[in-house]
């Protein structure tokens, strides 16, 4: 449904993480090669990042192969925590800038790839957007990240046909969880990113398994099985 990526580390630049690699979130958004669902990632984009403790984002309903602002700008935008995803709209669903991740709640960043019934997801009047993803978020924000592997535990126990992969960071800290869908890590020296599927055809990458709860740290990373798991 969607593609994300996720960084921790030194500073690096946006380019560098979604443009630069021969595999990065641009050619995912129109050739990905380990999506399940959907051919193509055209109906919008959004990248967020960390200017000391606060969250900045840039979102658009267009595809991003289409954006030369955020192409020339790209090289100049740099973080030590960026969050970032293009998006395969569910049919039904509205296409518009708010209906994007990252999402936030002033703290964290947040996406979401995947599908979720949104008669199971509690109504709110701080979602961005009336899309599943944008209510789910609501609701993980409402509960607190900390908590983020029981909410989809229970979302999913809820709508058994969801897809409930997330990527979150907060500037020092990033929460991921598997749930029908791909998600793979890679280490380096100056940081680790985790994407819905490698960026290159580096063989550091490693493939997180199904129904778990990722935790990047700055000198840790940690493998959770979440309930159900097996």
């Amino acid at each position: 449904m969607c593609r994300h990526l996720g960084w921790l580390g030194e500073p690096a630049s946006v380019a560098s993480l979604i443009f630069e690699p021969a595999n990065g979130l641009l050619v995912q958004s129109y050739s990905p090669r380990r999506q399940k669902h959907g051919l193509m990632n055209a109906d919008g984009w959004g990248v967020g990042f960390f200017d000391g403790a606060t969250p900045r984002r840039w979102r658009s309903a267009t595809p991003i192969w289409g954006d030369a602002s955020l192409a020339s700008v790209a090289p100049a935008l740099r973080s030590g925590c960026i969050v970032a995803a293009v998006r395969s709209a569910s049919i039904g669903m509205p296409i518009e800038a708010t209906a994007s991740a990252p999402f936030t709640d002033g703290r964290w960043l947040l996406s979401h790839n995947g599908l979720v019934d949104r008669a199971v997801l509690p109504p709110s009047k701080a979602a961005e957007s009336t899309n599943d993803s944008a209510l789910l978020a609501a609701s993980i924000f409402e509960r607190g990240l900390d908590a983020l592997g029981d909410t989809i535990v229970d979302v999913a126990a809820a709508d058994p046909n969801a897809r409930l992969n997330i990527l979150a960071g907060n500037g020092s800290r990033m929460l991921a969880t598997t749930w029908g869908d791909t998600l793979s890590i890679l280490r380096r020296s100056d940081g680790v990113v985790l994407a819905s599927e490698p960026y290159d055809d580096d063989p550091a990458w490693q493939e997180i398994p199904d129904r778990h709860l990722v935790e990047v740290t700055e000198n840790r990373v940690e493998l959770i099985p979440l309930k159900g798991s097996t």
